[in-house]
């Protein structure tokens, strides 16, 4: 009998050191929680205060002011808006030359040539 009395309070003791470490860790865990929340925090106000700042650093009269201040520009003029309407008509070709109709694609479809690719070019039967 008194072995058993002495494992039941061995079972008891170890159990009890069990629940008061499972304890202590989640205290430890809580604390840790608590420290993160407070960083988020900080962090938050830090953006919210960086987005402040852009916000008047991008602010259009600032900029204009700055624009003004430190640059030799003219302002507009009403005259020099137009509509598309209004613009001249492309000058023809010379005559004997043949204007490509695509420039752009002119030069891509000439580049071709002088940048070869990796790949493996067609034989001429199998087109």
């Amino acid at each position: 009998m008194r072995w058993l009395n002495l494992i039941v309070i061995l079972v008891l003791v170890s159990a009890a050191a069990y629940v008061y470490k499972v304890k202590f860790d989640a205290t430890q865990q809580i604390e840790r929680v608590a420290k993160l929340r407070a960083e988020i925090g900080k962090e938050r106000d830090a953006i919210a205060a960086l987005r402040a700042q852009w916000a008047a650093l991008d602010n259009p009269a600032r900029i204009q002011g700055l624009a003004e201040r430190h640059l030799a520009l003219r302002p507009i003029a009403a005259t020099q808006i137009d509509t598309f309407e209004r613009l001249p008509e492309r000058p023809a070709p010379e005559p004997g030359t043949s204007a490509p109709e695509n420039d752009i694609g002119a030069l891509i479809e000439n580049s071709f040539a002088e940048f070869p690719t990796g790949s493996i070019p067609q034989a001429a039967d199998a087109r």
